[in-house]
């Protein structure tokens, strides 16, 4: 049975350095980000794109493109895009939690996060944590590899690390 393991970052260097060891330990298609696009106001279009400086280098990834590069944690996962969500304004999503909000952006992240099993609560917890400009960080996995992707994450000093399904 597949699980979701969640984490936030309040900090981009340390929440790249969570996935850059996530990918090292064989998770990739799994690893979902979600930020605030702080390149973009909401109601402009996703033209604006997100380039969160992680310094020392530059663009980590291959750049995805979404009307414009996606740089920094974005590049990271797959199927990057902009969309804008009532209430929170535009957000950058990467990974399998870019399908799921696009389809849920009517119901905010918390919304978006109850078809992985995250309880309502919990989904409103992490979307305010996103409001104000933290990055969510997830692996949707199997069960047996959870514990290793949550171990990741505290490593790396993520807040409120849960696993649910």
């Amino acid at each position: 049975m597949a699980k979701t393991v969640i984490g936030v970052f309040s900090n981009e260097r340390v929440a790249k350095e969570a996935v850059d060891d996530l990918r090292r330990a064989g998770f990739d298609k799994e690893i979902s980000i979600l930020a605030r696009d702080k390149g973009r106001q909401e109601g402009e279009g996703a033209e604006g794109g997100l380039t969160m400086g992680m310094g020392g280098g530059g663009d980590i990834g291959d750049g995805v493109t979404t009307g414009s590069v996606l740089g920094g944690l974005a590049g990271l996962a797959a199927g990057a895009g902009a969309l804008v969500i009532p209430g929170i304004g535009p957000l950058v999503a990467a990974g399998p939690i870019a399908g799921l909000l696009s389809g849920a952006a009517t119901g905010g992240v918390a919304g978006g996060l109850l078809d992985w099993g995250i309880p309502e609560a919990e989904g409103r917890r992490y979307e305010e944590d996103v409001r104000q400009g933290k990055i969510l960080v997830s692996v949707r996995c199997s069960g047996d590899r959870a514990d290793q992707a949550a171990t990741i994450l505290r490593n790396h000093g993520a807040e409120n690390v849960r696993t649910h399904g």
